[in-house]
């Protein structure tokens, strides 16, 4: 067909989307309006849906317009703005499918010589614009967000609190949040807010493309301030156990008309097998379709995707596969469409007097008919191991008729050129052409041609050379770990030597000396650096590398050395509150507080400068540092006034300087009252209170210190209140009445004779909180050793951290009596070995390098006085004993004497006495005990009539004695002796013969079943085993099996009908042995009772099962006996067995059952199993729905069930077969009932048979139906059917008829009919009501199961006898022969 030709419009039919005509791109100018068409067709008729950029376009906000006018599609924007700049896509669905155009919409800004200026009237030099002078803007961070470590699919937030000073509303800061310094805006994935001092970022739905530093960047016209933090996302639970993790950060390369390039990520292998490839899917924009684009998994991270539609959008996504499975599929690519990559570029625009365009493809721009030129500048724009993208320069070109390229390749030394195949013509100067060998150089040449002809090729590229598979990158090189902070490391390693294309890195980690290896990042780190987050502080961790490209992970590097996480030493923060505590006249001692901030290392030095008033150069004042936080400052001059600075030092150097000192006058201090005491430290801080101790002055005033008031004040005023009215006279004090998370600051003042003293500098800040999770000291005696022990847990503890205990907040120094201290992780002791009277007081315990964890407890004197006494009783204890020496009768006669201490240690010894006499342990008696159980024993091997007497045990463990002892005399050594003759004949009779190695026992089996077990021994061929009962011998289903030793005998339905004694015997020519069990009352209660356990544990709900007597609920169950304890409720109150109510049950199951529910029934009801150690409730609800519908199904049982009983019926019977000879009288009769009284019919193959001469139908009395036949001919002979009926149903019954003739053989008569079928009753079935008052109720029936209902007529004898099968009538001397209905069966 020619291209100007019309094409042939098709009827509708069931088709696919198609677009007609196409979406055409736009440039339009701001505040203009523009409108998209495209035209639709398919049957049903598509339904379209508008994109811009790949999202849904939300068309409620007003801003855009869509019509749709038969199958004609448009999007009206009406006032562009900059944003409105994206790509807008039409996608049309139906039944059979999608398809979908796309198009681009630029708006430009008015171009500047366009716009208005109110200066333009000026010279350019004028000058005249006023300078701007931006306001200074400060941001600080109150609160910071922290390293999150995540799961893929988790949700995670970032959120930043800050203050803005100033806060003007028209100068707000600009908030801008950054993933590894890529700049981030709202999308699907990322959600950003901000505003009133607060900027938040939520990744909704997270993927390992997440991971990586997040940064806030407050940006105002004077600077930015910034945070960053961590985001760690692991892989997600995979498929299948061991399955990969997801290949991430997918991206598109070289889209075209009909394939793009697809690139991906691999995933960290830490502890998966190795990827073996990867899947690419792809789905088209608009719908939720993944279709597989590669049949078998490819190996490196970049694959060609070809086969797509020209103006289809797509999507891509990529999973990993391995030995064990394919794991999740990657986070979805961006849409991309498959467009001519040089479309825009053919667009130009034509001015129309305004500030509009008109666009249109050059292409439409006529020329006369003739070939294109050729192309030009062929080269290859990027290469790969089997593709090649080939780009040039287009021809020259302005005809409306379109124009296509031809690709030619030649691979080197062949000398030929072949074309390549493209699948759709090709329109854009970029192609990309696949298919290439590995490792093989190759020239391409470009034709472009139109319907006119083709142009000569270009110029051939240059030899390009496909790349050959080099394989994954090197390992990477040495591995360094170094401190970061308190929870991570900074690594660094050096570059793989062979980097082969190198995307990045993954880093691992495990803790030193396992082996179990973790990802540190799961997304790969491009640099050589990295720190890895969220470490445990203390723990000590080795570290690996390995490198990755498209192929897939290198080895691992070498291991790092162990490192210990803890924070990287600085150098101290400065000294504060520098206070003077003495002055002479030619020197002053100055006190200051340590660095809030130790820099992670002991502070150890100080150095000190002053200066003097007016000057501006400190000077030092001491060259060697010191370590006190108190000197002495010589050689000043008297009158003099001085400023003093203070520098700390630690190991990794001098921090900075403190604040200057106030100005202090080198004046002597002459003041009869002390000067300020120093060093304010806090501990025991609660919620209400705190100890407060301090230094003495130096400066004591004109006599000794006397004693200490305590001061305090809230944080930021001056009233302040003292807390103790009479001077102590130590140096700490309790300070109580506080408000709770109140803030307060505490001085101290020394008292003299002379007066109180001079205050000492205000403390630091502190509030009255305790540290969450405080502990208490607690003191007990330990029972073991009788120590004294005080006892403290810390809630927090670090590394470096101890406990500090203090006598009256001394610390104790002197553990020379018996005083130590014990500790344990977080667990300190403070120890008396050897405490005496004069050990009471406060004894307190705090904790370094904490938040002040500290505790008390104060000992008096009367409490240590009873400790030391319950110390002395443990000490000198008298061993418990859990019971006294007794005995036991062993094997073979031996006596085994035994008593159980309630403890016993390793170094026990003990002595065995009878009659004063001590007993030996050697052989052939035994004596030992066991430490774990605290059991003593002697064994004695034979037991005599000279043992008569008192046996006695005496234990001596450490300091602990007991004795404890048994009188075998009389009667209960006669017992002794006798049991020990017997069981010595019975070991010598077990050792001969056959016999029970295990007596009967009752079994009670997880599925309730119950049996008799018992175990035989020494046994032989010809042993003989028997069961008995009750003296009666009992032949089990299954001979015992005496191969095994074991023997069984099951007990059916096991209730109280099978109780009795059981007894077994075996014997053969050695000898007999016989075994017995009374199973009756315990024996029997226990079985019940595990029956009742494993029954009610078992049981399952309760369910509805309707009777035509009443509604049943069951409780189906392993096993059920009315022995079980079984208990009915209908809510609180306890059913029993009545008329009513019947209660019962089967083997399987436990029913109640309502006899004729009423309104009054309705309610919960529940049924209790009870065992001796549970109790199993199972309730049911029956009312409501539950109830209508129960009762409705009882209804209309009870009708199918009265009708049943009411229908008309044969009561005997009738024969099957009749066999008799022509010319004689058949007469067939049957009993029928039915209330109504039935009605009888009769049919002859199926025709009703017609009563006459020859055929004679009867019903006598409502009761006896007869059919007869006169003189029988061969006409007779076939099948009649007698059908007994009223409105409550019948039934009918076949017979059938063989006639012979005379001195014929009678033939065998064989039965074919159908059995007796039932006909149902006239629906509705009515129930006649009474009209008299109901007869009295019948009996109850059983509790296992209601009694059958009495079938109608029982009592009254049938006329008829039994039905046999087939009845033959012989033609001797017989004229007519009757055959009652049930006497005719043969």
């Amino acid at each position: 067909m020619k291209m100007g030709d019309k094409y042939v419009r098709e009827e509708p039919m069931i088709r696919g989307p198609q677009f007609v005509v196409r979406l055409r791109s736009h440039t339009v100018f701001e505040n203009t309006p523009v409108k998209l068409f495209c035209t639709v067709e398919g049957f049903p008729m598509p339904v379209v849906k508008w994109y811009k950029d790949g999202v849904i376009l939300t068309l409620s906000s007003g801003r855009y317009l869509v019509e749709d006018k038969v199958g004609i599609h448009s999007l009206e924007i009406p006032k562009c703005s900059t944003d409105d700049t994206a790509q807008y896509t039409a996608v049309a669905t139906n039944l059979h499918g999608q398809a979908s155009s796309q198009s681009s919409i630029i708006v430009k800004r008015y171009k500047p010589e366009e716009e208005f200026c109110p200066y333009s009237w000026m010279p350019f030099t004028a000058g005249m614009l006023p300078k701007i002078h931006y306001t200074k803007i400060n941001i600080t961070f109150v609160e910071k967000f922290g390293s999150v470590f995540a799961t893929e699919g988790e949700s995670a937030s970032l959120t930043a609190t800050m203050i803005v000073n100033p806060n003007l509303a028209n100068l707000q800061p600009e908030a801008q949040w950054y993933r590894d310094d890529t700049r981030l805006f709202d999308s699907k994935w990322v959600k950003i807010e901000t505003g009133r001092g607060v900027s938040t970022l939520t990744l909704p739905h997270l993927y390992k493309d997440d991971e990586g530093l997040y940064t806030l960047r407050m940006v105002t016209k004077g600077g930015t301030a910034e945070h960053s933090a961590f985001i760690s996302v692991a892989d997600g639970p995979p498929p299948v156990p061991k399955a990969p993790g997801a290949p991430m950060d997918i991206k598109i390369h070289d889209a075209n008309r009909d394939y793009v390039i697809v690139s991906w990520k691999p995933p960290n292998t830490t502890t998966e097998g190795p990827i073996l490839g990867y899947f690419v899917d792809k789905s088209e924009v608009g719908t939720e379709d993944w279709t597989q684009c590669n049949d078998h998994p490819i190996k490196i991270c970049k694959y060609p995707v070809s086969g797509l539609f020209e103006g289809h959008s797509y999507c891509f996504r990529v999973r990993a596969v391995n030995s064990h499975g394919i794991s999740k599929p990657s986070r979805m690519s961006d849409p991309i469409a498959a467009l001519d990559p040089t479309e825009f570029e053919k667009l130009h625009a034509k001015k129309l007097g305004g500030k509009l365009d008109v666009v249109s493809y050059q292409d439409e721009v006529e020329a006369e008919g003739k070939p294109p030129g050729a192309p030009s500048g062929v080269y290859a724009s990027e290469i790969d191991r089997t593709y090649v993208v080939l780009s040039w320069k287009a021809p020259a070109y302005f005809s409306k008729v379109p124009m296509w390229y031809y690709i030619e390749k030649s691979m080197a030394g062949s000398g030929g050129w072949q074309r390549v195949n493209t699948k759709v013509p090709i329109r854009s100067p970029r192609y990309a052409v696949f298919d290439l060998a590995e490792g093989k150089q190759y020239k391409f040449r470009i034709l472009s041609a139109n319907m006119y002809g083709a142009s000569e090729p270009s110029e051939p590229s240059r030899l390009i050379e496909t790349l050959a598979l080099k394989g994954v990158p090197s390992a990477p090189g040495q591995v360094i770990a170094t401190r970061e902070t308190d929870t991570s490391v900074l690594i660094q390693w050096a570059p793989p030597k062979e980097p082969n294309n190198l995307i990045g890195y993954y880093i691992d980690q495990c803790v030193a000396g396992s082996k179990d290896w973790i990802s540190s990042n799961h997304k790969p780190h491009k640099t050589t650096k990295f720190v890895v987050s969220g470490l445990t502080t203390g723990e000590s961790y080795v570290f690996r590398v390995q490198a990755i490209n498209e192929l897939g992970l290198s080895d691992e590097s070498q291991e790092s050395a162990p490192l210990a996480v803890k924070a990287a030493l600085t150098a101290p923060s400065a000294p504060y509150g520098i206070a003077l505590l003495n002055c002479d006249g030619r020197s002053m001692v100055l006190n200051w507080m340590k660095p809030l901030h130790s820099g992670g290392a002991t502070t150890k030095d100080y150095y000190v400068d002053k200066r003097r008033s007016g000057t501006t150069m400190w000077r030092e004042v001491n060259i060697p540092p010191f370590t006190e936080r108190v000197y002495k400052v010589e050689g000043l001059t008297e009158g003099a006034v001085y400023q003093f600075q203070v520098y700390a030092a630690n190991i990794a150097g001098l921090g900075p300087a403190s604040e200057p000192s106030a100005y202090f006058a080198c004046e002597a201090w002459t003041m009869p009252e002390p000067g300020p005491a120093y060093d304010l430290t806090f501990c025991e801080v609660r919620d209400d209170s705190l100890v407060v101790e301090w230094e003495k002055p130096v400066y004591c005033g004109s006599g000794p210190i006397t004693g200490y008031h305590v001061e305090y004040a809230k944080k930021g005023t001056s009233d302040w209140t003292t807390a103790n009215e009479t001077a102590v006279s130590h140096r700490f004090l309790k300070v109580t009445g506080l408000e709770v998370g109140t803030t307060y600051v505490f001085r101290v003042r020394a008292v003299n004779d002379a007066g109180v003293g001079m205050a000492s500098v205000p403390s630091d800040p502190v509030p009255a909180k305790a540290v969450a999770g405080s502990q208490e000291v607690s003191c007990v005696v330990d029972e073991k050793t009788g120590d004294i022990v005080l006892s403290f847990e810390s809630c927090q503890v670090s590394e470096g951290s101890q406990f500090i205990w203090k006598k009256n907040y001394k610390e104790i120094t002197d553990f020379s009596k018996g005083i130590m201290v014990k500790t344990e992780g977080n667990h300190s002791k403070l120890i008396f070995k050897n405490a005496d009277k004069e050990d009471f007081g406060t004894f307190s315990v705090s904790v370094t390098n904490t938040e002040g964890v500290s505790s008390s407890y104060t000992i008096t004197a009367e409490e240590l006085e009873k400790m030391l006494a319950l110390s002395y009783d443990i000490r000198h204890p008298i061993i418990p004993l859990k019971s006294e020496l007794s005995y036991k009768i062993l094997e073979r006669g031996r006596m085994r004497f035994w008593l159980q201490a309630e403890e016993i240690s390793s170094n026990v010894t003990y002595k065995f006495f009878a009659n004063n006499k001590e007993l030996s342990g050697a052989a052939p008696n035994k004596m030992g005990h066991d430490v774990s159980t605290g059991i003593i024993e002697f064994i004695m091997d034979v037991f005599t009539q000279e043992n008569e007497g008192t046996f006695t045990c005496q234990i001596t463990d450490g300091g602990g004695k007991a004795q404890s002892s048994l009188v075998l005399i009389g009667d209960a050594f006669k017992a002794a002796l006798a049991e020990a003759d017997y069981q010595r004949r019975e070991y010598i009779r077990v050792k001969e013969g056959p016999h029970f190695s295990e007596f009967l026992a009752l079994h009670v089996g997880d599925d309730c079943s119950v049996s008799v077990v018992c175990k035989v021994a020494n046994l032989k061929k010809e042993s003989e085993f028997h069961w008995y009962r009750e003296d009666t011998e009992i032949i089990p289903d299954v001979k015992p099996d005496l191969s095994s030793g074991v023997c069984k005998l099951p007990i059916k339905l096991f209730s109280v009908k099978t109780a009795g004694i059981y007894k077994a015997t075996i014997s053969d020519n050695r000898g007999k042995d016989m075994s017995q069990i009374d199973i009756s009352g315990k024996v029997f209660d226990d079985a019940i009772n595990k029956i009742s356990q494993l029954a009610g544990a078992a049981a399952s709900e309760l369910v509805i099962s309707c009777t035509a007597t009443g509604i049943q609920l069951q409780c189906h169950m392993k096993y059920y006996t009315s022995e079980m304890n079984i208990t009915w409720y209908r809510g609180e109150s306890k059913l029993s067995h009545s008329d009513k109510i019947v209660i019962g049950g089967t083997p399987s199951m436990a029913t109640m059952e309502v006899i004729e529910p009423t309104e009054r029934d309705k309610g919960s009801y529940s049924i209790v199993i009870t065992d001796p150690e549970n109790t199993h409730k199972r309730t049911l609800d029956l009312s409501g729905d539950v109830y209508e519908k129960a009762y409705t199904e009882f209804q209309k049982l009870k009708a199918e069930a009265y009708a049943e009983k009411n229908r008309g019926q044969v009561v005997g019977g009738l024969p099957d077969v009749v066999t008799i000879m022509e010319k004689k009288t058949l007469s067939l009769t049957c009993t029928v009932c039915g209330d109504p009284k039935p009605q009888v019919s009769w049919l002859k193959n199926g025709s009703e048979v017609e009563p006459d001469d020859q055929y004679v139908v009867s019903l006598d009395q409502g009761k006896f139906a007869s059919l007869t036949i006169k003189g029988v001919s061969m006409e007779d002979s076939g099948r009649y059917t007698m059908i007994v009926q009223n409105k409550y149903g019948g039934e009918s019954v076949d017979i059938v008829v063989s006639v012979y003739r005379h001195g014929e053989k009678i033939p065998e008569a064989k039965p074919t009919l159908t059995p007796k079928t039932i006909i149902p009753p006239k629906l509705p079935i009515e129930i006649p009501q009474p009209k008299t008052q109901p007869p009295p109720p019948s009996p109850a029936p059983s509790a296992h199961s209601p009694t059958p209902t009495k079938a109608v007529g029982k009592g009254v004898k049938s006329p008829t006898p039994s039905r046999r099968k087939i009845e033959t009538l012989y033609s001797t001397g017989v004229e007519r022969l009757s055959i009652p209905c049930n006497a005719a069966n043969t």
